[in-house]
């Protein structure tokens, strides 16, 4: 059976423009996935100067601190004690 040129010419199209989107998608996730990475090791060497070694239980804090917005978590960071930053994200 043989396809018209239009359709193979519709199909070709469509199938890089399908290819386009998913690279343009994985370098949005791979960027996105970058970022949050790079706010973790931020966040891991504030908390590392504020407090020194960072032991399981400032490890536990950083998810939670990188998803607030990156003033907030400074601010947290800089001013409250160990203790109290812990309490805040405890439970």
């Amino acid at each position: 059976m043989k396809l018209s040129p239009l359709y193979l010419q519709w199909r070709e199209e469509a199938f890089r423009e399908g290819e386009q989107k998913g690279i343009q998608q994985a370098m949005k996730q791979a960027i996105q996935q970058g970022m949050q990475q790079g706010m973790r090791l931020m966040l891991e060497s504030m908390l590392e100067v504020q407090f020194g070694e960072i032991d399981e239980a400032l490890s536990q804090i950083v998810e939670p601190l990188s998803q607030l917005p990156a003033k907030e978590s400074t601010q947290l960071i800089l001013q409250l004690s160990r203790e109290e930053l812990l309490a805040q994200f405890s439970g």
